[in-house]
């Protein structure tokens, strides 16, 4: 037989013993290839077996546990009864939920250009600097990144402390108060400190290590051409990291939707201005450990993500691009 792609052509009676012998080495060499491949497949899901394991046991199962209690209702004298989607409409109609959606909205929309801006503009300066300098600024900036955000919290409770913070060591030099960063009016700029200098340090290393993908010979161009500094950083260098600013935005809108950890560890130093329902992860968390909700709990913390999803899906659909040029 001669093996033609996935063909297998019979040979005539009458062929010669070399073609046949070419025929019988092709036959082995085909078998042998897909005794390889079929190896290295195996090879490849036994390399991957320990994280499927993984994400399977503390991912895949704990949402679909948490979606089959969001389908439930537990009374005390009902006991529990089947409700399908009735804890999801009652979460789209519940004030303290909707509440928080708004907050963590606005929150966005506020945040994630002030990080935008800073690490895009850190990202710039460090990658025009060549010198010592730069290698330290870039740990310096990424260094509250590197810090565990519950300690992060912590570090900056203290620095907002009425009493013996540094804030209010400072006022007091001048005689007056500092401002409590934490109370009802100001709650909202103090966790968006918090936040942006937590997260602009990551976001400035994804945009550097796109800037350093940039052909150096496009500079060069660009100055020969009469272009100033500013003129390659805003025409050049933005525009050729388009992408990366899309990612991190991406990230930066996920992350802020399911805002959590600063507000819950801040809570306790805020003087009731950070409440039960302040954010949607907040008001679910209590639900399932401070009321025993667990089942509506459940059903908060897949609308919150329904919720998410859509502001995702959104963004990305507005921000699709159909090619790249320079302007």
């Amino acid at each position: 037989m001669a093996v033609h792609g996935s063909t297998v052509t019979p040979l005539p009676q009458d062929a010669p013993p070399e073609v046949r012998g070419r025929s019988a080495r092709n036959e082995g060499r085909g078998s042998r290839n897909k005794t390889m491949a079929s190896r290295r497949a195996r090879m490849g899901w036994l390399f991957i077996a320990p994280f499927a394991l993984v994400f399977v046991a503390f991912l895949l199962a704990p949402l679909g546990y948490a979606l089959y209690l969001s389908l439930f209702t537990k009374g005390l004298a009902t006991g529990t009864r089947f409700s399908g989607l009735e804890n999801y409409a009652h979460a789209f109609t519940d004030p303290q939920f909707l509440s928080g959606v708004w907050f963590v909205v606005r929150f966005s929309l506020v945040l994630i250009p002030v990080q935008m801006a800073v690490s895009l503009a850190a990202a710039l300066v460090l990658d025009h600097l060549t010198t010592k300098l730069a290698k330290f600024s870039r740990l310096m900036i990424f260094l509250p990144y590197a810090v565990p955000a519950v300690i992060g919290a912590l570090m900056w409770g203290f620095l907002y402390s009425p009493s013996f913070g540094p804030l209010q060591q400072l006022f007091s030099l001048f005689h007056a108060s500092a401002p409590f960063l934490l109370s009802q009016d100001n709650v909202f700029y103090g966790l968006l400190n918090v936040v942006t200098w937590q997260w602009a340090g990551y976001y400035m290393i994804i945009i550097y290590a796109a800037l350093q993908g940039i052909d150096p010979s496009l500079y060069e161009a660009a100055k020969i051409d009469g272009a100033s500094t500013r003129q390659v950083a805003f025409r050049i260098k933005v525009p050729l990291v388009s992408s990366a600013l899309v990612l991190i935005l991406i990230f930066a809108l996920i992350g802020t939707l399911q805002f959590f950890s600063e507000p819950q560890i801040l809570g306790p130093v805020a003087n009731g201005s950070i409440t039960p329902d302040f954010t949607p992860n907040i008001y679910a968390f209590n639900l399932a450990f401070g009321y025993a909700q667990f089942n509506y709990a459940s059903a908060i913390s897949f609308s919150l993500g329904i919720v998410v999803f859509i502001a995702v899906y959104i963004f990305m659909f507005a921000t699709r691009k159909k090619g790249s040029t320079l302007s």
